[in-house]
This record gives structure tokens, C-alpha cells and sequence, in this order.
């Protein structure tokens, strides 16, 4: 399946790096693949037309942090997103390190986190993953962070645009071994969140519809008390329109659990060969080939990586090529389509256990057809949490404007459709967080599609 394209990453040292997002760090309206560094500075690879290079200023590197996770939103409703950059100077506890969180004013990149009015806000402990999730459908979002042996937090802005501290006014107070957390519409329009943990059970906090959440994990069968989570991901596994979840747990079962009626009803159709128990970080669903068909990514630690696809509707592992790394010590691995070819770039960092180069790879050419979409909140940033439905006859394929997943990190805020030979899309409609829909009839394929938020918030037809 993949191709090694490591050529394109011009200055690509060994280091320890981790969590990966892809946002626009520079207002030019072109996304870069944001790296984190534990002990080596953050990097931002902005494609060139050539190849990657890193653009990132020399506040964003943070020569001395410890950075794992990462996440993207706009906090503040000026239609670009600030950059939370998780640091963790030890395993669980009270940590050294605070975290960053980068915004653009008047044209300078600052620090929220470092400002006098936010320095008893700052989170206290070590933690692992964050996300972004519009918890109102207001299109201002908050961050969320899964910490290790403490409470969760939840950033926001204030009515005074101060910056605040919300996990108790969400009621996102629980302590576990947070890991991997994901944001999508799940069990509505409002958008919900999910966290994996260690060594305690899974959280699916189900948004009551005023920005409060509540934990419906036991009543969907997905607590998994046993299991040491890490990686999840969200998207839709057998073509009804309704989003799936996707998890891993190191060393332990990995998890494909479906819909299969009411809201909360799920089952696991994981096949031996899929569940088998490795050493996962993250992981990715989506079309590398766009056939048409899902493929899964496992990224893992010190063994090789894996991939699944969906295949005459079951599940079969798929020859991987050269992203199999048997000897990579994956962290983190994020996917965009940053050079504009219809195809998806897949990045894999690594580390922990010790210094290696970043990994990127493609997918060879073929003539299958694709179509991407990128919803905008009224502000024009990123609408994440936007959950995208494409038609075509009995088909209904859902895609989720990623908030944060896979472990650490946080995919393109695009859906990206593999359409295989198809060439006729009856129907496209977008669920966007505030409640409105958007519906597009019959959207040419082979390009990105760019919908702005309808002005009120109702049905549009367009």
C-alpha cells in the first residue's frame, strides 16, 4: 500500500518527537503538519511544492519543552485556530512543565498559558492527549485534556475572553489513566467526546445539548475496564451514515466497534486476526487508495505496524509496503493531503524510547476518484466536529472534521471520500455543530470542496 517518501522531508534529523496536528500556523490558508518534540523543538512541515520544510517561529519550537500532545481550534472566534501543546516531564502526577497555548494577536504569537491572569490555571499534571470540541455549536471551541492519574481539564475563553478553566461547568471532572480522546457527533448534532484509558474504563461523555456532558460508556458496552487504551479514532465502518469507533489497547484486544441500532447499542466485529493483541499508539481509519473502502492504520512501538481494510464488507489485514517499520518506535501519525493530489500523505513520528527520524509516505497514483470537503464555522476557521454525509444510492458515508484522535494528535479538519470508479454523488450534507444542516446536490467529484456556515442557523440547500 505505501510507499516511503521520506525524500520529501528536507531536514529530517533523528529526535524524539510525538503528538502531530495539522492546522494553518501562519493565516496563509495552507495546513502544515505540526510536530511535537520531547526535549527537541516542535516543528511545523509546510509543503513547498518540492517538498516539506519546516516553518515553524521560534516561539512555536520550544527548544525546551517536553511535548507530547497536540490539538488545534479557535478559541476565540477570529477564524484561525491556537495551538495547545501538551507537556509531560514525568509519567503521572505534578509535572514541571507547563503547557503552551499559542495564539496570533496583532500579528505576534503569544502564550496564553504564560500570561499573569492564567497562571493559576495552567494544567498541573502530567497528561497525554488533548482535542478541540465546540461544546456549545457556538463555533468558539474549548480544549480538552486527558490527563494521567487526575482530572480531565476543559480551556476556554470566558465572556470576558479571559482565559478560563471549565471542567466543572461540563462536568469533565474524571480522573483515570487518560490516553487517547476523540471529538465527533456521536449521538446527535451536538458534538461528544471519548477517552480511552489505562488501567480504568473508557469515558463516552455524550453532550446533553448545553454543553454539559455525561459518561454513557456502560450503557453502549465500550467501558473496557480491563484494557490499557491508547489510540481511537472515528469514522464510518459499514456505510450507514453513522459514525463508528475505532480504539487500540497496548498489548491487549483492539477494539471496531459498530452501530447496530438505537443510540447506544454497539458491537464488536473485530476478527481474530484484527484484535490480536500489539504495542499500538495510534490509530487512523480512512481511504489511502480511494477505492471506496476504509482502510485501518495501526501505528506501533517497536514492532511492525499494521493495516486493515474493509473488503466485501469484512475486515482483512492488507499488505502495508514500506510503512510496515518493524523497527519503528512509533509515537504518533497524522494524515493530510497537503500537496493537493487527491491522495492522503501519511506522517508517523517516533520515539520515547529512543531518537528516530520522522516517517512520510503516499500511496502510489491510480485514476480512483475522491472528493474533500472542508466546512468553515462563521468565523471561516476549521469547522471541527462538522460531521459530513456523503449519498449515493444505498450508500451513506459519513466523515467526521476531526477535533483530535489517534493518540496524541489530530488529523486534516477534512472529509476526505474515496469514491473508487463512482463519479455520481446524489447528495452531500453537512451537520454542523450550531444545528444547522447544509445539503449540496450532486457535487462534482475530484476537488476540495470549501462551504462556508450558513448565516442562520437552519437547513440550506444548495
Amino acid at each position: 500500500m505505501f510507499i516511503a517518501r521520506n525524500d520529501l522531508l528536507y531536514d529530517n534529523p533523528a529526535r524524539m518527537s510525538y503528538g502531530i496536528s495539522v492546522t494553518d500556523i501562519d493565516g496563509d490558508g495552507l495546513y502544515e503538519f505540526v510536530v511535537t518534540g520531547f526535549g527537541y523543538p516542535n516543528i511545523a512541515l509546510k509543503w513547498t511544492g518540492r517538498g516539506y520544510l519546516d516553518c515553524a517561529d521560534a516561539v512555536i519550537a520550544d527548544p525546551n519543552g517536553q511535548a507530547i500532545g497536540v490539538a488545534a481550534g479557535d478559541i476565540d472566534s477570529d477564524g484561525m485556530e491556537e495551538l495547545y501543546i501538551l507537556n509531560s516531564d514525568t509519567f503521572a502526577g505534578d509535572k514541571q512543565q507547563r503547557d503552551r497555548l499559542f495564539a496570533l494577536h496583532g500579528g505576534a504569537r503569544v502564550d496564553l498559558f504564560a500570561q499573569p491572569e492564567a497562571e493559576l490555571l495552567a494544567n498541573p499534571s502530567a497528561g497525554r492527549s488533548v482535542a478541540a470540541i465546540d461544546r456549545f455549536g457556538s463555533g468558539r471551541y474549548s480544549f480538552v485534556v486527558a490527563n494521567y492519574g487526575a482530572r480531565m481539564r476543559v480551556y476556554e475563553l470566558d465572556a470576558r475572553w479571559q482565559l478560563s478553566e471549565q471542567s466543572h461547568a461540563a462536568h469533565v471532572t474524571y480522573a483515570s489513566g487518560g490516553r487517547g480522546l476523540a471529538t465527533g457527533q456521536l449521538f446527535g448534532n451536538d458534538v461528544d467526546i471519548i477517552c480511552i484509558n489505562e488501567r480504568g474504563p473508557n469515558l463516552i461523555l455524550a453532550n446533553a445539548g448545553d454543553g454539559t456532558f455525561l459518561d454513557v460508556a456502560a450503557s453502549c458496552g465500550l467501558q473496557d475496564r480491563l484494557m490499557h487504551g491508547r489510540g481511537v479514532t472515528l469514522f464510518d465502518a459499514n456505510d450507514d451514515g453513522r459514525l463508528d469507533i475505532a480504539y487500540g489497547n497496548w498489548e491487549g484486544a483492539q477494539r471496531l466497534w459498530v452501530r447496530t441500532g438505537g443510540p447506544y447499542a454497539f458491537v464488536d466485529v473485530a476478527t481474530a486476526e484484527y484484535a490480536a493483541p500489539s504495542r499500538v499508539r495510534t490509530v487512523i481509519a480512512a481511504d489511502f487508495d480511494n477505492d471506496g473502502n476504509p482502510e485501518i492504520f495501526f501505528n506501533c512501538m517497536g514492532e511492525p505496524n499494521r493495516l486493515f481494510g474493509r473488503r466485501d464488507g469484512h475486515w482483512v489485514s492488507l499488505d502495508i509496503g514500506d510503512a510496515r517499520e518493524p523497527d519503528g518506535l512509533g509515537t504518533g501519525a497524522a494524515i493530510a493531503d497537503l500537496d493537493g493530489d487527491g491522495r492522503l500523505e501519511l506522517l508517523i513520528a517516533h520515539g520515547e524510547s529512543a531518537p528516530q527520524p520522522l516517517s512520510l509516505f503516499h500511496v502510489a497514483a491510480n485514476t480512483n476518484h475522491w472528493l474533500r470537503v472542508r466546512p468553515l464555522t462563521r468565523a471561516g476557521a476549521p469547522a471541527r466536529g462538522a460531521l459530513v454525509v456523503i449519498h449515493m444510492g444505498d450508500r451513506r458515508v459519513a466523515q467526521t472534521i476531526d477535533g483530535g484522535s489517534g493518540y496524541l494528535c489530530q488529523m486534516e479538519p477534512v472529509a476526505h471520500f474515496g469514491l473508487g470508479t463512482q463519479r455520481d454523488i446524489d447528495q452531500l450534507s453537512i451537520q454542523w455543530p450550531s444545528g444547522a444542516t447544509t445539503i449540496i446536490t450532486r457535487p462534482h467529484v475530484d476537488q476540495l470542496l470549501i462551504v462556508p456556515h450558513p448565516a442562520v442557523d437552519d437547513d440550506q440547500i444548495l
